[in-house]
């Protein structure tokens, strides 16, 4: 009887935390901001992954709440760490954005977290690893151009263009001036600018 209480009592958490996320994105879109914040920090304090990762939006952006980008990335690692893949990503760029770049551990966890995020498919987490290690100290090219192609299939102009670059110059691929056209031509078909500009 105690464990089927219990179990009743965290359905009942998860489900309220549930309603009052989706309460909090209805809000947000009617533009009651404080509303909206107030929701979401509700069920994130509760332990809800994907309310946490919008409180962290909410302090990112100053929506409904003071701007505050230590209190935003304080959630996005709470969501992270919960396997939330766009919450990886935000919080994996504000560790290399905002921290000294000399303070390896941090280096490393922001690298992991943005792998998790790639993997699960988030563009913009694979477009930024792409540039992230084809510009590193170290570069790895091969590395770099696998979530460059791995962002253009998933319809990112600027990886494109980039994995176009790589088949010019040969960057963890054999160059390839045909190859190169082809990308740069569904960049610039997609509007890049940068990939215009090289095909002339």
């Amino acid at each position: 009887l105690e464990e089927a209480a219990f179990q009743l009592q965290q359905i009942f958490r998860i489900d309220i935390s549930i309603a009052l996320n989706i309460l909090g994105i209805e809000s947000m879109r009617a533009g009651h901001y404080r509303v909206a914040y107030t929701c979401f920090k509700l069920a994130a304090d509760r332990g809800y992954c994907k309310a946490q990762f919008n409180v962290g939006l909410c302090y990112e952006h100053g929506r409904g709440t003071e701007k505050d980008l230590e209190k935003a990335a304080f959630y996005y690692y709470h969501a992270a760490s919960s396997c939330h893949p766009m919450a990886q990503y935000r919080y994996a760029r504000y560790l290399l954005c905002h921290k000294p770049e000399n303070e390896w551990d941090r280096h490393q966890k922001a690298v992991t977290f943005l792998e998790q995020a790639a993997m699960a498919g988030i563009t913009e987490a694979q477009a930024y690893l792409g540039v992230f290690y084809m510009r590193g100290l170290q570069p790895k090219e091969e590395r770099g151009l696998k979530y460059l192609l791995l962002a253009a299939k998933n319809g990112d102009a600027q990886s494109r263009y980039h994995v176009g670059v790589c088949y010019e110059k040969g960057l963890g691929v054999q160059q390839n001036l045909a190859e190169a056209m082809k990308h740069y031509r569904q960049s610039a078909a997609a509007g890049n600018r940068n990939a215009r500009e090289r095909l002339r």
